[in-house]
């Protein structure tokens, strides 16, 4: 055999086996990470599906198609259930600022009875919490002023100490001794005159 014959052959025997090795389908996972492989695989395998329904590429393409379909669907779930949590604190904090209104409207309704109740004696209640006082002549009825409280420099008689005899009850200090007649003469003063 002479070179150009040995050559030849193995020039043909390479050729022969390019030919006869196919290369292998891409992967399920070629076909999730590169869409446009994926739609062109899928293309090819919708236009003939009775010869290629068993085709290994056409195969890996519908099962990289569901594995994306699926990830997209927990994608939307998720979305779907944050927009939930959302919604439910939303009314939460509605539902709480309702009930934080109707106390307020409950204690101003309590607050104007007792206005109103007080009023019939001259008396003004204390502003609640958080509002402006009401000025001392705002009352229907004339109130009372009262004196002012003694200075720090002027001298009060101290309690006695309660004696363990007495309990709770507080005790009275006397300033000065009754008199029995003082007081007979007062009542007798007081009576209307009996008519004969």
């Amino acid at each position: 055999m002479t070179k150009y014959q040995i050559a030849a052959c193995v020039g043909a025997g390479l050729f022969l086996a390019g030919c006869g090795k196919e290369p292998p389908p891409p992967s399920v996972s070629d076909f999730v990470d590169d869409p446009i492989l994926l739609e062109a695989a899928v293309v090819r395998c919708g236009e003939n599906r009775h010869e290629k329904r068993y085709d290994a590429e056409c195969v890996n393409a519908r099962q990289a198609v569901s594995i994306i379909a699926e990830r997209q669907d927990r994608e939307k779930a998720k979305a779907l259930e944050a927009q939930s949590d959302r919604k439910r604190e939303a009314l939460r904090r509605t539902q709480a600022a309702a009930a934080e209104a109707r106390r307020r409207a409950e204690v101003a309704e309590q607050h104007r009875k007792e206005a109103e109740y007080l009023s019939q004696f001259g008396e003004v209640p204390p502003a609640p919490s958080g509002e402006a006082g009401t000025a001392p002549g705002a009352a229907n009825a004339p109130t009372a002023e009262l004196a002012a409280p003694p200075a720090a420099d002027e001298a009060q008689p101290a309690a006695p100490p309660p004696s363990a005899d007495q309990g709770p009850a507080p005790v009275v200090a006397e300033d000065h001794p009754m008199d029995i007649e003082a007081i007979r003469e007062e009542l007798q003063k007081r009576e209307p005159p009996k008519e004969d």
